[in-house]
């Protein structure tokens, strides 16, 4: 049997879980006798297969050994990639002894590399909207409602040192009628970092810098990011689904979608102002209508946007941004002013007792915002929204959005409440 010793682990052990309690085991080694105040934590992870001992069955902890053995320790420690408890000690380890391990020439980040290079992320959301609305000024809202939840995995694969493969996978279940479709794979991207530079091909989520105006939806293409501080995109790709939306939408067909290139210039600041520019360029023949532009001639949309903010510190934030469509003639620009307060994100990583609250207004213009968020406001829409967000324990949130405006063009009523629950794994 290959030796694998763990005084260091031991020693990491005592010095930051000494309060950590393992299931009880059979005893591996005959030199580390019950009561040995490291047997519970050698016992586990000899059971877990993490370490091992000689081949007559003793662990010889107390024999000293060299910073070369210890870090081949590590690294075989990560190549297991432990898990729970197990993970939790040998991370600990690789930080208790990271200085040594750099004298060596060995980086902690380097030992990672042993690990299993893919990972699995997603969640469970559930998403309950009431929509409420008077499009034609008749004095009564027309009444919709949606119940449902997806099941979503998030792989992601190392491929060297600058390239990573990402992919999403989603199931919808409707609880209204009980109906659910099949896993599809809806994103998968290639993803390549460098120094100030990154590229992503394939097909990725769509999100620019005037925070989901005009996009919010998936793109097939490559997108490009120079810079750091200072950032300019590049993108070219295309589009499916809606170009356009609201009472006056105009539906793209999955057999024509629409061709789309961009660039964004924006300035990020962790504090203080910040803000950007953006540039697309739409070419779809389904623009062609009346609700477009004058005798539906035109068959291209020419979106340009600002966007600027302030940052009062890590939970306090006043932003804004404002699109424009030179080409339409109807429903030509939208824009939006926010306040954001709180420490709440929605992704894998919030802690119990995060929470955040945002407030504003919104104007989602149908002929600029062609993919919006619509968590709150709907495209043709235009008022006021608050929401919130908390975390009653790790990995779960819970959200709720409110919305109460009316139609851009013909003034008729718009309400949404909606209400989300998120479970990160």
């Amino acid at each position: 049997m290959k030796k694998f010793l763990m005084p260091m682990l031991t020693t990491a052990l005592m010095v930051g879980a000494g309060s950590t309690t393992f299931a009880a085991a059979a005893n591996p080694f005959s030199d580390v006798p019950r009561g040995h105040w490291a047997y519970d934590a050698v016992t586990q992870l000899a059971a877990d297969g993490i370490i091992e001992g000689y081949g007559d069955g003793t662990f010889l902890g107390n024999r000293n050994i060299t910073r070369y053995e210890m870090a081949q320790m590590v690294a075989k420690a990560l190549a297991r990639n432990p898990q729970g408890t197990d993970r939790a000690a040998v991370d600990r380890l690789a930080a208790e002894f990271a200085d040594e391990l750099s004298n060596l020439g060995v980086r902690v980040s380097e030992l990672e590399k042993y690990a299993d290079k893919v990972t699995w992320n997603g969640k469970i959301e559930y998403e309950y909207d009431n929509i409420r609305t008077d499009p034609d000024r008749t004095g009564h809202k027309d009444k919709t409602t949606n119940n449902g939840y997806i099941f979503r995995f998030e792989p992601s694969a190392e491929v060297n040192d600058h390239w990573t493969l990402h992919a999403r996978i989603d199931s919808y279940v409707a609880m209204k009628d009980n109906s659910s479709e099949d896993f599809n794979l809806v994103r998968g991207w290639a993803e390549g970092n460098y120094k100030n530079f990154n590229v992503k091909i394939g097909k990725q989520e769509f999100w620019t810098n005037e925070s989901s105006l005009v996009w919010d939806t998936d793109f097939s293409g490559v997108i490009v990011g120079i810079g750091d501080k200072f950032k300019t995109t590049l993108l070219a790709g295309r589009l499916n689904g809606e170009v356009g939306g609201g009472i006056h939408g105009i539906l793209d067909s999955d057999d024509d979608p629409s061709s789309i290139q961009g660039i964004n210039l924006q300035y990020n600041a962790e504090r203080g102002l910040y803000g950007g520019a953006g540039w697309y360029r739409v070419e779809d023949d389904d623009l062609k209508t009346v609700h477009y532009s004058k005798g539906g001639r035109e068959d291209t949309a020419n979106i340009w946007t600002v966007n600027a903010g302030y940052r009062f510190g890590s939970k306090f934030n006043l932003w804004g941004a404002y699109a424009d469509n030179t080409k339409a003639d109807y429903e030509k620009n939208s824009w939006q002013v926010q306040l954001d307060w709180g420490n709440y994100v929605s992704e894998l990583g919030i802690a119990k007792g995060d929470w955040g609250f945002w407030t504003g207004y919104r104007r989602y213009g149908t002929n600029t915002s062609f993919s919006p968020l619509e968590d709150d406001v709907m495209k043709g829409t235009k008022g006021w929204f608050v929401g919130g967000a908390y975390a009653p324990l790790d990995n779960i949130g819970i959200m709720v959005k409110y919305f109460n405006g009316d139609f851009v063009t013909d003034g008729g009523d718009a309400e949404k409440f909606m209400t989300l629950v998120e479970l990160f794994y």
